[in-house]
């Protein structure tokens, strides 16, 4: 194994249809996102990162037309900020569910079924009368957030180790874009349709949901149509093959070993759960800010709905560059530095977000604010992608429970940080994102605890016994 925490790279050999070089399990060894789908390695991202990004879509639809809904349904501060924990308590509880289904069934299966069925919850936010019924519905819409386990799993399933963090980064961050765009589309949609339509204020908004809900299912039914779990098809007819070629491998432990045993194995592991914790205050901001943004620059600066929605839109867009990037410096700090690099990098870069956080906060002018919410937005997102540099060398026999772990506590830091700071506290919005600032600095220092014997920490090397341990930390092959 080299130093820097990566397995030897076994020669690739070509695809069967000349289109990409695969390792002799029939993963890809390469990673073009701009091909044309015509691999099923290529057609699997393009599917996943497209059925996630209508989730996000989706569950961020409602954010941008807040200051209509409020004042339609006479929202309170308190209601608001209730419903907003409530659509990522509905991911927590998804997300730790996901895992397990995507072993069961599939990525393919697990994803689509989870978007047909949340869809539905995105449509009842047009026959929503009462502030009860709003929170309800943004907690069922949040369920679909779980659909970034099963894009991650997917192309865990298709790309090998070599290309596999970059694949996983740029899924997830093109898909997070959504997240962006409904804040922009959100607010021209209800605007086109008072306009053009003539309808009022309040049939608009409801109306508007139909948009979100239809892109939602079409996607799910492009996963089930077009789909295939894995290089050589899909997952439930490999299940026997798989178990099959670990016992003619003489790999008999992972055959045999129980899911409870896996889980067990995860979550003993305290490296999962500070990676938990320091997702959550990257990733877990970040969904955080997406929520309150739109109506942080309408309330504070007076800006019109849809130029609201457009600042908040720049956000999320940036996440097609920023947390591909993240993924790509760890790789490059890992390939130069070893595991120390990329956890410096990891620490070094969420505690500037932290900080342009801080500052977000005590900014008092429009221009001002914009400017340091767009450095804040690209630093937050590209420390989910160095986060998730690290996470597939943490355990190779739990590694899809250290990734729910890793990424629940995403939603969970998102949950904790709306209940403390964002539900009618009673402090100003701009005093809840300079504290989110500061929480961002603390969850961030336990990165420093975190250390592999192979490959050493932030501050100590490897230990002598380049063995110990081994079967625990190496990348999948």
């Amino acid at each position: 194994m080299e130093a820097h925490g990566h397995r030897p790279m076994k020669r690739p050999e070509p695809s069967h249809s000349g289109q990409l070089p695969v390792d002799p399990s029939g993963r890809a060894t390469a990673f073009r996102p701009f091909s044309a789908p015509t691999s099923p390695h290529m057609r699997a991202f393009h599917l996943a990162w497209l059925s996630l990004f209508s989730c996000f879509f989706a569950t961020f639809s409602i954010p941008p037309l807040l200051p209509v809904i409020r004042h339609d349904l006479r929202l309170t501060p308190s209601d608001v900020g209730a419903a907003g924990v409530a659509s990522f308590a509905g991911a927590i509880l998804s997300r730790l569910a996901m895992g397990p289904a995507c072993d069961l069934v599939g990525p393919r299966v697990a994803s689509a079924v989870l978007s047909l069925l949340t869809a539905p919850a995105v449509l009842a936010a047009a026959l929503v009368t009462t502030p009860a019924g709003f929170i309800a519905v943004r907690f069922f819409v949040g369920f679909s957030l779980a659909n970034f386990v099963a894009n991650q799993f997917w192309m865990s399933s298709m790309f090998a180790a070599e290309v596999v963090g970059l694949a996983n980064g740029v899924a997830a961050g093109w898909a997070n874009v959504g997240s962006g765009l409904t804040q922009l589309v959100m607010p021209l949609i209800y605007a086109s349709l008072m306009k053009d339509l003539r309808l009022s204020s309040s049939l608009a908004w409801r109306l508007s949901f139909i948009v979100p809900a239809i892109f939602q299912i079409a996607t799910a039914i492009m996963v089930l149509a077009f789909g295939q779990d894995l290089p050589n098809g899909n997952y439930k007819r490999n299940n026997d093959y798989r178990k099959k070629k670990n016992q003619n491998n003489g790999n008999i432990k992972s055959s045999e070993e129980g899911l409870f045993d896996v889980l067990m194995h995860g979550l003993r592991n305290y490296r999962g759960w500070i990676l938990g914790l320091t997702y959550g205050y990257c990733f877990g901001v970040e969904l955080t800010t997406d929520n309150i943004l739109a109506q942080y620059f309408y309330d504070r600066f007076g800006v019109r709905l849809e130029v609201a929605g457009l600042i908040a839109a720049c956000f999320g867009a940036a996440n097609c560059v920023t947390r591909p990037a993240g993924g790509v410096a760890s790789d490059i700090l890992g390939r130069r530095f070893g595991m120390r690099g990329r956890l410096w990098g990891l620490w070094g870069v969420q505690t500037a977000a932290g900080l342009l956080c801080v500052w977000l906060g005590r900014v008092g002018s429009l221009w001002g604010s914009i400017a340091v919410m767009c450095c804040f937005g690209a630093l937050v997102q590209a420390a989910a992608g160095l986060t998730f540099g690290v996470v597939p060398f943490v355990s190779k026999r739990s590694l899809g429970v250290i990734s729910g772990m890793t990424g629940s506590g995403g939603t969970v830091g998102a949950v904790v940080t709306q209940l403390l700071l964002f539900s009618g506290s009673g402090m100003s919005r701009q005093t809840s994102i300079s504290l989110m600032g500061l929480l961002m600095l603390v969850c961030t220092l336990p990165v420093a605890l975190i250390y592999f014997p192979r490959w050493g920490g932030m501050f100590c090397g490897p230990s002598d016994d380049l063995d110990a341990d081994e079967d625990d930390y190496w990348l999948l092959d």
